[in-house]
């Protein structure tokens, strides 16, 4: 649970430093363009300023300074109307697209209504002559995008970097999970093999049939727990079988090592066969897994039922139990390695559960349904054959 957490913990760890980025960025932007608005203003201003001087000068005046001045403008759009609005001159604005009256007046309706301050142009004697709007530069334009474009480059880093990093560890975990199996596997071997020279001897030298049943049925279940840890260092072979049978067969056998306080049931038509393609070891631990999952959840005393439905083109197993329940939050992560609720235990029965489903059988499994104090539903898909 611990590791969840963290790992939680650190999902929001990354967002927030990619808010913080982007707020830090927003912040900064804003005040740069705020700077950079007063400059373009200042410059416009100017612009104004030698235009009217331009009208109003001498014949014999030099104005060079002025349309220096008046040419220096190459990034901020402006046009240039008398007092009825009728469009003079304009500069820095796409001359082909203004050739278009419609475009002409949208774009001045545009300019008029940006929200800049716009300047009258006025004789020596005060009458007003014309008006110049203008309107932000490209850069400026441009400027406004860049906080959010980088914060979905942050963003974008954070998930690329947070998939690879889960890719990694799936691999990682992988590994471990087959080096586990067939090192389980190959430890079991040896000892399997002495206890059934063992039995053997005291066939011939004791005659205690009850004691050597005994015996014979927990070596076979010995070799039965050794033969799935081995089929799950590999890829498994998958059988044609019918599904009822493995489900009852499973079902006996938790049913024979559970309190009486217990009580499991199963639903499913047991006279009719669903041919499936199944590992018989491997499905029957996840019917054993699911099923001790949920007499852990239940406690003293409770229900268990096991029921068994085709639908379409999917076989569908559910197994209810009246158990504790799990939070809404945590019907992924139950599948996680390392996740269990015990104070004692690895956490690898729902994440084995999940791998020989989903990767050995190509099914599905998850949590249906679950309230806390009232039970959970485990729901498996299983595609049917043709």
């Amino acid at each position: 649970m611990k590791i969840y957490r963290k790992k939680r913990q650190w999902k929001f760890l990354l967002v927030l430093f990619a808010i913080l980025i982007g707020s830090l960025s927003l912040w900064y932007t804003n005040n740069l363009m705020k700077d950079l608005s007063a400059e373009e203003h200042k410059r416009i201003e100017l612009w104004a300023e030698a235009t009217q001087q331009l009208i109003n000068s001498d014949p014999d005046q030099d104005v060079s300074f002025l349309f220096e001045v008046l040419r220096n403008n190459e990034t901020i759009p402006v046009i240039l109307v008398d007092m009825e609005d009728n469009i003079l001159s304009y500069r820095n604005i796409d001359s082909t697209k203004m050739e278009d009256p419609v475009f002409q007046e949208k774009k001045l309706a545009e300019f008029q209504n940006n929200g800049k301050e716009h300047f009258i142009i006025k004789t020596e004697d005060g009458t007003e002559l014309n008006k110049i709007y203008y309107s932000d530069s490209n850069l400026l334009t441009q400027l406004q995008y860049y906080p959010y474009i980088q914060l979905a480059i942050v963003f974008l880093f954070i998930l690329v970097s947070y998939f690879a990093f889960s890719v990694s560890r799936r691999a990682e975990q992988d590994q471990v999970w087959l080096g586990m199996s067939k090192e389980t596997a190959h430890q079991l071997g040896t000892p399997i093999s002495s206890l059934m020279a063992w039995l053997e001897i005291m066939k011939e030298t004791r005659n205690d049939p009850v004691m050597i049943a005994e015996l014979e049925k927990d070596i076979r279940r010995l070799e039965k727990i050794t033969a799935r840890f081995s089929k799950i260092g590999s890829q498994p072979q998958l059988e044609i079988l019918d599904l009822h049978e493995v489900l009852e067969n499973s079902v006996n056998y938790i049913k024979s090592r559970v309190p009486r306080s217990i009580e499991i049931t199963t639903n499913f038509a047991k006279n009719e066969k669903v041919s499936i393609p199944l590992n018989t070891e491997l499905f029957e631990w996840v019917i054993e897994n699911l099923c001790k999952n949920a007499v852990d959840a239940i406690g003293q005393s409770g229900k268990i039922s096991v029921t068994a439905e085709t639908h379409n083109d999917y076989i569908i197993i559910d197994i209810k139990d009246t158990g504790k329940g799990i939070p809404k939050a945590h019907f992924k992560t139950v599948f996680n390695p390392g996740y269990t609720t015990k104070n004692r235990g690895w956490g690898l029965g729902l994440s084995l559960v999940k791998r020989i489903v989903e990767q050995y059988h190509k099914g599905k499994v998850f949590v249906k349904h679950s309230e806390v104090g009232v039970g959970t539903t485990f729901r498996i898909m299983l595609k049917k054959t043709n």
